[in-house]
């Protein structure tokens, strides 16, 4: 072994050590790290930075984004009201999310249906009352599961039809892999949904967003060509209740109507009163296609080209607003901005929202223009609440946003482009769409992430350059010589798992792939079940955050620590090295 060697994997044991123990953050840690190897010459200094222009880093920034446009043009919520039970108990809701995302990782990349699912997961979660982190580790697994039952569901899959093709004289077809992949898949699912959820830590709300939102009393109308005109107030609720909005009454000319009008039929410009958060409302608005409530609305709705934004402000006792009310003040015609809803605990509000008087501690949920939200609130006298990333969801565009996303997807599927580029078209689109406004693009990216993943890449990348992958399957092929095939095959599974969970699995399968041919020629046994087990052990990579994009794709809007993988990876790895091994000796026998 080298001096550099020696270094290299003493500084792996540091890294990991460090991110296990969680003092200190993970992307200074990964990022320290590469420094270090620099410095003492392990990574070329030409090297240094590659890791953050590497497609994996591009990937999971990518995603990221194309997720946030999923959400604002209001695919996510037409995939949560159709199919998204928020009532439903967390179990029911991971075997059925985990089956979604594994049945569409066997047709398309595993990344791209993770990034279709997790806003899904993330907004169901904020339905539910629930930390995200619950289930979007569940989430991330079946999709990597999902994976192995195809050719073309994951790039180890690819490679070792390759590799058959150029040793053996044949690749792997379309659904070989689905036995032995599928058989993994299905228990790990199982395992997932009844136990292994539980393994992971609760870190409460510290991922997507806060639970604890603020309700609003706030009102929508029934625009003049609404399929809604005719129904009656009940035929609502069960739309308000998906939504969790509560439907308190309704406005007809200028007047509040109280009492039971749930038998009374909609007409136009009929304003719904409403009680809920400003996800709540957004959902519910994008649902029925319901106006925001005021008459400069298609004047504010001009500018969305700038984009629109939601400004939560608290009214201190000296606001100009105090005792006055939104539409005396001129808030729509001077600063182009609906007043949505106001939160008064414990009081009641009797009139309508733009002509109720603004009382001192009132919460106000107000829509503006992005370039002069800061200008309203100026002008009101108000104190911005903490950004919350709240967005007004464009509706219109839900179709436009899933077509671009599945062209790219399919492009991407079918070799016609590269993932990458597939997703950087995506987002392009969505920007000249006006579906997300540029000025937000990079506040999408979870930055921290991307540190880990560009500093960890190269130094993976230094470590095989260096012959460590290869010292490991030399050691590999003189440890397992005696012993059964059955045996030898586990060790190779235990092996590519342990290198996946710290290398990209692509390198995984070209340093194991050949090793497990090697093995079966030694044997004088066929080399399927050899390449079978890397196809499988390379993909299952559950004990970190780096050994596969969708673990690193979730680590920022799951709140995980660096350490929280292994409590539910470790149990599902070894579950799958225990069910794969006998299905691969009936389905592959070792047998020429």
């Amino acid at each position: 072994m080298t001096t550099d060697l020696a270094l290299l994997f003493g500084l792996f044991g540091a890294v990991f050590a460090l991110l296990l123990w969680g003092k200190f953050r993970y992307d200074l840690v990964a990022f320290g790290a590469l420094m270090l190897a620099v410095t003492l010459g392990l990574v070329p200094s030409a090297k240094a930075f590659s890791g953050f222009g590497h497609p994996a880093t591009l990937i999971v920034a990518l995603v990221l984004i194309v997720s946030a446009g999923l959400v604002r043009s209001g695919a996510v919520y037409l995939i949560t009201r159709t199919m998204i039970d928020s009532a439903r108990k967390i179990g029911s809701h991971i075997a059925i999310m985990g089956a979604v995302g594994a049945v569409l990782s066997a047709f398309m990349n595993n990344v791209a249906a993770l990034a279709l699912l997790m806003p899904v997961d993330i907004q169901t979660a904020y339905k539910a009352g629930r930390a995200p982190g619950l289930t979007l580790m569940p989430l991330s697994f079946a999709t990597i599961l999902g994976g192995m039952v195809t050719l073309i569901g994951t790039p180890p899959n690819i490679i070792i039809a390759s590799i058959r093709e150029e040793t053996l004289g044949a690749p792997f077809g379309m659904f070989d892999f689905a036995p032995v992949g599928g058989a993994a898949a299905v228990a790990g699912l199982i395992f997932v949904a009844i136990v292994g959820w539980r393994l992971i830590p609760d870190r409460g709300a510290t991922g997507a967003r806060a639970l604890d939102l603020q309700q609003y009393i706030a009102e929508l109308t029934v625009p003049e060509d609404s399929p809604l005109i005719g129904k009656r107030l009940n035929e609502l609720r069960t739309e308000a209740d998906a939504a969790d909005v509560a439907i308190l009454g309704l406005i007809r000319d200028g007047k509040r109507r109280y009492g039971r009008q749930g038998n009374t039929p909609l007409r136009a410009q009929d304003a719904l009163v409403l009680e809920a958060t400003p996800e709540a409302l957004d959902e519910f608005r994008s649902a029925l296609k319901l106006d925001f409530s005021d008459t400069r609305r298609e004047e504010l709705l001009q500018v969305e080209g700038d984009g629109l934004r939601l400004i939560e402000a608290v009214v201190p006792q000296n606001s100009p607003a105090v005792g006055r009310t939104t539409q005396g003040m001129g808030l729509a015609w001077r600063q182009r901005t609906v007043l949505m809803g106001i939160s008064r605990q414990g009081r009641r509000i009797t009139r309508q929202v733009r002509k109720t008087e603004i009382f001192p501690g009132d919460i106000l949920l107000l829509l503006a223009p992005r370039e002069t939200a800061e200008d309203v609130v100026d002008f009101l006298g108000c104190l911005p609440l903490a950004e919350r990333g709240l967005a007004v969801t464009q509706d219109r565009k839900t179709w436009i946003a899933i077509g671009l996303f599945a062209a790219a997807v399919a492009a991407a599927s079918f070799g016609l482009i590269y993932l990458p580029v597939a997703l950087g078209l995506v987002v392009i689109g969505f920007v000249l769409g006006k579906i997300i406004p540029l000025a937000e693009i990079y506040d999408h990216v979870e930055w921290p992430v991307v540190v880990l993943l560009g500093s960890m890449i190269p130094l993976g990348a230094a470590l095989e350059d260096a012959g460590g992958t290869q010292l490991i399957a030399n050691a590999l092929v003189g440890l397992t010589q005696g012993m059964a095939p059955w045996m030898i095959l586990g060790v190779l599974m235990v092996v590519t798992m342990t290198l996946s969970d710290v290398l990209n699995n692509t390198a995984t399968t070209i340093v194991a792939a050949p090793v497990g041919i090697e093995m079966a020629r030694a044997l004088e046994v066929s080399a399927d079940p050899f390449l079978m087990a890397v196809a499988v052990a390379a993909s299952a990579a559950f004990l970190t955050p780096i050994g596969h994009k969708n673990n690193t794709l979730i680590l920022g809007p799951g709140g995980y620590e660096f350490g929280d993988y292994w409590r539910l990876g470790l149990p599902l790895e070894i579950l799958i090295v225990a069910v794969t091994l006998p299905v691969l000796m009936i389905v592959w026998p070792f047998t020429p």
